[in-house]
């Protein structure tokens, strides 16, 4: 049969357990606080600089760009002769 659980029911908890649910309890409270204190902080924090982008940094870039596009323009001509080898090994 099931307990029935009312006003006289009784419990045991031993006083490790207590301090054991009260050293959590306050563990998990500092966190919170720590948390809220770090958010603050962090939300009067200046925000950080755009950061500047040199001329030749940009150049730099540019012409990787630019090569990287050519390089995929060669790859896919030459997928292009493949498949079309392809193709017509497939169609003879």
């Amino acid at each position: 049969m099931a307990k029935e659980l009312n006003e006289d029911t009784g419990f045991n908890v031993s006083v490790k357990t207590l301090i054991a649910i009260g050293f959590g309890m306050a563990t998990i409270i500092g966190m919170w606080f720590m948390l809220q204190a770090d958010i603050a902080e962090a939300k009067e924090l200046p925000a950080p600089a755009d950061p500047e982008v040199t001329r030749m940094e940009f150049d730099m870039k540019d012409q990787m760009i630019r090569q990287t596009i050519m390089t995929t323009q060669e790859d896919v001509k030459e997928i292009k002769k493949t498949l079309e080898k392809i193709e017509d090994k497939i169609y003879e």
